[in-house]
Parts: structure tokens; C-alpha cells; sequence
């Protein structure tokens, strides 16, 4: 589990914990830096598997954020993961804020949509891993069904019905998304939309078929963030990585022995990193 115990944004320096649930057993997303990816989609996770996840949280330490952002990619198991977000911001039930609810998505444009009408007060974030619609299908083969301008059509849509701001996710790549014309790109893109983004230095994994994926330096990764929050007025964090010494942290999900298609309460992953608090 990960806390905060020192307050940030203003906070009280309360101890406090942001839980990470999966979706799916695996994903078909394919995003070529990400361990789940390599699985496939094996299968969707009912609510009830998504709540359970919780359940186990809460018996080990009190939580006031849940993140969609563990295996799968929630907006492909849309109504298993609305009704679960209901059962979670039930007053009777788990009481979570929706404001303290987070799902995550590498774009799926009918489902952001929907999220908007469904969901409203749920915190979105969206997977963009490259400004460029060329870089982005190199390292995102979901990218070529979902063009980047459609999907950022669908994220001008969702900001105007719920009037929420949208969290950016960024997974840093040595030599593949980090340069100054990348930073450039992301800028202009972004500037003047009501985002935050959100760097990630990648997490080591076997993932990419042959492709040696790395993190960036940190000087180039700061370098980054100082020119899409100096140059285009974008904020911009760089997410502290938890986890990576179990292989829990961002993109590192994957189950290693094999497993029947389908799932049970048996196959639910847990997994706790922190999302940028404070910024809503």
C-alpha cells in the first residue's frame, strides 16, 4: 500500500492510500511497453471481481482513492466497471467520493463519451504516450483504429459536458518519446485544454517484441516537464514510481504462469501507486 503521510497541495498530512484495481485478466490493447499486453485478453472481470478487489484492500488499511489502472483497459468492460464505480460511491456501501475516483483509458472514443453522460464527477485519464500520430501507432497499435484527432475531439466533448479537467498519461521512453520536438509536440497539443499531465518513467519489463525499451534519464525527463509547463503553460508532475521491486508498478502487471480462459475471484490483481492528488 502506498501513503502519504506528509500532505500535499495543501492537504492535512493525513495518512491516506490510493488503490489500484484491474478490470480485465490481461488486455488486447497491446501497448508495447506494457507486461499486460503480451497476455492477450483472457478475459473480463464481473463487478463483483472488481469490488472484491476492494474488499481485500479495506481489510488491510482504510483507502480514499481508487484507481481504474491496473490490468485491462476499463472503457473495453464498460458496464462491469460502471456498476462497479456505483457500488464504490454508494453512501451505504464503500461511501468513496466520486471525486476520489479515477479511470484510466487509452482511448476508446464511444466509451468517453458515454463515460461523460454515466459517470460524471469520475476522474478521467487518458493514455497518451505520444503527441504524434505516427510515434504514437509505433508504441500503441490501438492508436490506427482510434486517430489521436478523433480522440481529442472526444476529450474536448467530455471536458465541455462535465466541466472536469483530464489527466494526461505519459509513459517516457529513452530515445522514442523524450526529445525537445516530442516535449514540442505534447506542448502544443495540450496547451490550452483543461489537463494536468502526468510523466511516467517507463518500468522495466520483457515487454516490446525485441524492442529494448528504457527510461530516460531524470535530467531528461525534468527537461520534459520544464518545457511543456514553461514554454506551453501545460502542468505538468512526474509520477514517483511504486512497486517496481515486485513488479507491481505501472505497465508491469502480468500474469507468468498459465492460466484457462475466463475468470474467477481466484485471477483479481491488486495493485496501489499513487496518481498526482490534489489537482482536480
Amino acid at each position: 500500500m502506498h501513503y502519504d503521510t506528509t500532505g500535499r497541495s495543501g492537504g492535512r498530512g493525513h495518512r491516506r492510500a490510493t488503490v489500484c484495481i484491474s478490470s480485465q485478466i490481461g488486455c488486447k490493447m497491446g501497448c508495447k511497453f506494457c507486461a499486460t499486453g503480451t497476455m492477450g485478453l483472457k478475459g473480463n472481470l464481473t463487478a463483483a471481481e472488481i469490488i472484491e478487489q476492494l474488499v481485500h484492500a479495506r481489510a488491510v488499511v482504510d483507502f480514499r482513492n481508487v484507481v481504474f489502472m491496473g490490468m485491462g483497459e476499463p472503457l473495453n468492460n464498460y458496464d462491469a466497471v460502471k456498476t462497479a464505480v456505483q457500488v464504490l460511491t454508494d453512501t451505504k456501501l464503500f461511501g468513496i467520493s466520486r471525486q476520489h475516483v479515477t479511470i484510466s483509458t487509452v482511448g476508446v472514443i464511444g466509451k468517453i463519451r458515454q463515460m461523460a453522460v454515466d459517470l460524471k464527477g469520475v476522474s478521467l485519464a487518458f493514455s497518451l504516450h505520444a503527441a504524434t500520430q505516427d510515434v504514437r501507432e509505433r508504441i500503441v497499435p490501438s492508436a490506427r483504429a482510434y486517430k489521436l484527432d478523433k480522440l481529442m475531439e472526444a476529450l474536448d466533448d467530455y471536458m465541455a459536458a462535465t466541466e472536469q479537467r483530464v489527466f494526461v498519461e505519459y509513459v517516457m521512453l529513452a530515445h522514442i518519446n523524450d526529445s525537445r520536438q516530442e516535449a514540442d509536440a505534447v506542448g502544443s497539443l495540450l496547451h490550452g485544454r483543461n489537463v494536468v499531465l502526468n510523466l511516467i518513467p517507463f518500468n522495466p519489463t520483457y515487454a516490446g517484441e525485441g524492442i529494448k525499451f528504457e527510461a530516460p534519464p531524470a535530467e531528461t525527463v525534468l527537461a520534459f516537464q520544464e518545457i511543456v509547463r514553461s514554454v506551453y503553460g501545460v502542468p505538468c508532475t512526474v509520477r514517483q514510481t511504486k512497486g517496481p521491486d515486485i513488479s507491481g508498478a505501472c505497465g508491469q502487471l502480468v500474469v507468468q504462469t498459465s492460466m484457462a480462459t475466463g475468470c474467477s475471484s481466484h485471477t483479481a490483481i491488486v495493485d496501489v501507486e499513487e496518481l498526482a492528488d490534489g489537482m482536480r
